[in-house]
């Protein structure tokens, strides 16, 4: 059972189902706790928004994946939660060329990088994550509590992850492991 849910761009959550990136890039939101992100769970569902997501924000090669997120874009008012994640480990990066030298391991665009990078304070979170494809999808009600420009929000009720099963297998994701350590440790 996983009650906490990350919110992240449709288009982000999808390449993150299709194991086309296994870490999330995080400044935080408007809403978070101190102005800044905090990591508040090693566990949790990808729970895809679409709001501030943009074409332009996204690299030219994984537009595909946006356009697939769109396609399958519940009805107003729902949400579909078919994938979580487990925390492999946090880096914060201080140093713009190492945040853009991960280019190759995820899909936001340069352009975006440098904007997030540098909004407030200088840095970005990075977040080495396993994802993991639930049997069925949970369809749930998108409230006014889980609305607004934050990370987290906790779900009610509970949803189970029975049966649930990598997107990808544990030597791919170890050896991207690797790389992230080589470009953040």
């Amino acid at each position: 059972m996983l009650k906490h849910a990350f919110k992240e761009w449709a288009g982000i959550c999808h390449a993150l189902a299709a194991g086309k990136q296994a870490i999330v890039l995080r400044k935080g939101g408007i809403a978070e706790e101190g102005g800044s992100f905090r990591v508040g769970h090693d566990r949790f569902w990808l729970y895809p928004t679409y709001v501030h997501q943009q074409r332009s924000g996204i690299q030219g090669g994984a537009l595909p994946l946006l356009e697939q997120a769109e396609a399958c874009r519940p009805p107003p008012g729902l949400v579909h939660l078919t994938h979580f994640a487990e925390v492999a480990h946090v880096y914060h990066v201080t140093d713009l060329e190492t945040a853009l030298r991960l280019q190759d391991l995820h899909c936001w665009s340069e352009e975006t990088v440098r904007a997030r990078f540098a909004y407030r304070r200088p840095g970005l979170f990075v977040l080495a994550v396993r994802v993991y494809r639930v049997p069925q999808v949970h369809e749930i009600a998108e409230t006014a509590e889980y609305a607004g420009c934050k990370s987290w929000v906790d779900l009610e009720p509970e949803l189970p992850t029975e049966g649930a099963t990598a997107v990808l297998d544990r030597d791919t994701f170890e050896n991207i492991l690797r790389v992230v350590q080589q470009t953040c440790g």
